[in-house]
């Protein structure tokens, strides 16, 4: 699809949108908006803490727990990874609103269904539905977020916001020990999925209050619609506050389009903007591996090596929860010391201490609680760095590409080191040697380090700054430029 010029427009939006306080009106773009980060740590701990119990006799569905924990799990990524591709092209042409509804209900369908699941092949077909629906909300939201919050608190925000995540995570985690130990072995698993059903029609009530994006309004033509949303919402913020708002000085002047072509958005991550492109695939895979191995597959730890089998949802709570406060107590580092350094040193010390884990794994000397323990320090720092790679390619990118570049990168990182992560996990850690699981916990920290090391070399410095001046709008007229500070390309 080929470029459609509508016009021409100068304008102060995302000026005003980067000077605003902080206000209530902030707080309802994060609940709205943030909170399918927990619903997907809901969804994915469940599985995987639910996998020994949905392979027993009387579970309704005749599957193994290396088919939940493998097959069903790479099902799922598989499906976030076209569905991130699918609803972020979508999302780039028509708006991130619409489809942040959209993504939404997806995900609500094929999540009740599962919970409906009679057979193996339903339970794979709606894994594979629920992650698609779950893939395309990374880049509408991702992108919706970065778009709205003020520059100067964009990095701790969007990594705190990914980083909840981990609260779902916690909460499906102790939420499958009472369902797993008070219902017959084949209905706790499936009022599980149905609980995922009403906290996204409690985040589908929320959501539609939050405004389209004004920066993706001007671009589409839809100028005097942004001008006015921005206006309300400094009426809103003055009102509160009761403070009078100066007008920014900066402007810039956009050619409107009503969509970009798949070519200029190769050709601006390929050719415009190569080390970045390098810099985004590295931060996903070495998240990626990381992330979906140990998710899908700790309760298979637990239950091959350790015996535990009904409560493993305890353990993997406390991982959580050290996921969560990495992002909590660390964001705020990712604006003040800044992205570069924070985001290298997350990644490679992360894979040190998972280097020094499985080193004391294969040497037997852990049990249950201390290997739990191990991993808590590791995500600890893990966490926060994972979290920024999605900061990393939403904002280092033009406006207009800004989706789908989350998209491709989720897509093509996630579709390396998700899928690969738990197939090669499951099968590692099914052999029942401990050599066999602490060479899985190798290869993610090997990751990890590689990708540290390519942020050191080729990160980008974006804290404090306004999208637009880190990545120019393709948009952007020559004069426009000219009056701002964008960053070269590289």
């Amino acid at each position: 699809m080929s470029d459609v010029e509508t016009g021409t427009v100068t304008t102060k939006v995302p000026a005003r949108l980067d000077r605003l306080p902080w206000s209530r009106w902030h707080w309802m773009i994060i609940i709205g908006l943030g909170t399918v980060w927990i619903l997907d740590g809901l969804e994915v701990t469940i599985i995987g803490n639910l996998s020994a119990q949905l392979a027993k006799p009387g579970s309704g569905l005749e599957i193994t727990q290396t088919q939940v924990a493998g097959t069903a799990a790479a099902l799922y990524v598989a499906g976030a990874c076209l569905g991130a591709l699918f609803f972020g092209w979508l999302t780039d042409r028509f708006g991130r609103k619409k489809l942040f509804i959209i993504t939404m209900i997806v995900y609500l369908i094929a999540t009740a269904a599962t919970a409906l699941s009679f057979s193996a092949w339903w339970f794979f077909l709606f894994r594979f539905l629920t992650g698609f629906g779950i893939g395309g909300e990374y880049a509408a939201i991702n992108s919706a977020i970065d778009e709205l919050i003020p520059s100067r608190h964009r990095g701790r925000i969007d990594i705190v916001i990914n980083g909840s995540y981990w609260l779902g995570a916690a909460g499906g985690a102790l939420l499958t020990v009472p369902l797993l130990n008070s219902f017959a072995v084949n209905v706790g698993w499936r009022i599980a999925f149905g609980l995922g059903v009403v906290l996204g029609l409690g985040i589908l009530l929320v959501r539609r209050h939050v405004p389209e994006s004004p920066r993706w309004l001007f671009i589409h033509g839809r100028d005097q619609e942004a001008e006015k949303l921005v206006d309300d919402i400094e009426g809103r913020i003055e009102q509160e506050k009761d403070v009078r708002l100066e007008e920014p000085s900066q402007s810039m002047t956009i050619h409107q389009r009503q969509s970009i072509g798949f070519g200029r958005i190769a050709h601006t991550m390929v050719a415009r903007y190569p080390k970045r492109t390098i810099l985004g695939f590295s931060l996903f895979i070495g998240q990626a591996f990381l992330y979906n191995a140990i998710t899908f597959g700790y309760a298979q730890i637990l239950s091959t090596f350790f015996k535990v089998d009904t409560n493993t949802g305890y353990f993997f709570a406390v991982i959580a929860i050290g996921n969560f406060l990495g992002p909590l107590l660390l964001g705020h580092l990712f604006d003040t010391v800044g992205r570069v350094p924070m985001i290298s040193a997350t990644y490679i010390g992360s894979g040190l201490l998972l280097l020094g884990t499985a080193w004391l794994f294969n040497q037997g000397v852990l049990t249950a609680f201390t290997l739990t323990a191990c991993w808590c320090v590791v995500l600890f720092f893990a966490s926060a760095g994972a979290s920024a790679a999605y900061l990393t390619v939403s904002e280092i990118f033009p406006m207009e590409t800004r989706a789908m570049a989350i998209a491709f990168f989720y897509a093509i990182g996630t579709f390396v080191g998700g899928i690969a992560g738990p197939l090669v996990f499951a099968n590692l850690v099914e052999s029942g040697r401990p050599g066999d699981t602490a060479l899985a916990f190798c290869i993610g920290a090997v990751l990890m380090i590689a990708a540290g090391l390519v942020e050191v070399f080729l990160g980008v410095k974006a804290e404090g700054k306004s999208l637009e001046d880190i990545a120019e709008p393709l948009s952007a007229t020559p004069a426009s430029a000219a009056s701002t500070s964008a960053a070269p390309a590289t």
